[in-house]
């Protein structure tokens, strides 16, 4: 196993993939606990975890609509943590695995479309995405910025 900085790739990588924490480890908590280094199947290339928070808002949808859609989101996308929402937008914050920055953010970027019709989520429109590395994410909380743990986890209103 290649250590140094987590999730350096070498320079020079040509090829891409996209990876996204299995849904077999939502249930085991291992998604936000395990070591942020872990290897791409086959290739040796080191993943790190990503702390997602994808913004959507559009035209107003009746309150117990919004819920019952995000509720359906987290079922279908079960490594969710947590979901805002108001009658006009909503907030989505979650850990994703993937190699580097680029590949995280197309996958965050690519869960509202995709989830669109299986879980009926308002046409509202992604209008902020932010994508931050695990110890980034731990060194705001520690200094008292940035945001908070996701607690309690689940779909909430604002």
């Amino acid at each position: 196993m290649r250590r140094g900085r987590p999730g350096a790739s070498p320079r020079g990588a040509a090829e891409r993939t996209l990876t996204s924490v299995g849904a077999g480890d939502a249930g085991s908590g291992d998604a936000v606990t395990h070591d942020a280094v872990a290897h791409d199947a086959g290739r040796g290339e080191a993943s790190r975890l990503w702390h997602i928070t994808l913004s959507v808002s559009g035209s107003e949808a009746p309150l117990p609509e919004v819920r019952r859609a995000l509720e359906q989101l987290a079922h279908d996308h079960p490594f969710l943590l947590t979901s805002r929402y108001a009658t006009d937008h909503a907030e989505i914050r979650y850990w994703e695995e993937a190699r580097d920055l680029h590949d995280a953010a197309a996958v965050a970027l690519r869960l509202w479309g995709e989830h669109r019709a299986s879980a009926k989520l308002p046409p509202w429109e992604i209008v902020g995405l932010e994508v931050i590395d695990r110890d980034t994410y731990h060194q705001r909380v520690a200094e008292g910025y940035g945001p908070p743990p996701a607690s309690p986890v689940g779909v909430h209103p604002f």
